[in-house]
């Protein structure tokens, strides 16, 4: 009798019946909404307890990101901040105000949704950040990598310190 199936075919059932499984699997780790977010007692919230958050106000060090450290007037910072996310792909700005501002990235593939906080103060010369990811578990690097990405972009501007 033939072969009705040939390994080519399984190979790519094997591939699709994966993929499948992963949308399933980060399906059912989402969550509604953003969660506990902005400034607390002078602070950005904590990081929910899985790896896929960095925060500039985090005592975990495996979390923690440094504040960006302001090179010149507050105000000139945070305009550039504001004008660097709008030129960004994918990114919604839900809260903008004088010393905060929330954001919402998502991602290409999914359109899983990230929310990035920065925190404006001027008294200490930084604006502290916070990246989390609200679906899943690991996040494989992304928050941190889109802070620094924001990070160098304003350093280049000169409205932030170099590292």
């Amino acid at each position: 009798m033939a072969q009705i199936f040939d390994d080519r075919w399984c190979e790519r059932g094997s591939l699709w019946l994966l993929g499948l499984s992963l949308v399933m699997v980060f399906s059912a780790c989402s969550t509604h909404g953003p969660g506990v977010i902005g400034p607390q007692g002078g602070k950005l919230a904590p990081c929910p307890d899985r790896p896929n958050c960095v925060c500039s106000d985090a005592a975990d060090p495996r979390r923690r990101v440094a504040p960006f450290v302001l090179q010149g007037p507050a105000a000139e910072a945070w305009q550039a901040l504001e004008a660097h996310l709008t030129t960004l792909r994918r990114v919604q700005l839900v809260t903008v105000s004088p010393f905060y501002l929330h954001a919402v990235f998502r991602s290409r593939v999914f359109g899983f949704s990230d929310d990035v906080e920065f925190y404006l103060r001027p008294q200490a010369g930084e604006i502290a950040v916070r990246s989390a990811s609200r679906t899943g578990y690991f996040d494989f690097g992304v928050n941190r990598r889109r802070i620094e990405a924001i990070r160098s972009h304003l350093t280049g501007l000169g409205v932030l310190k170099g590292s």
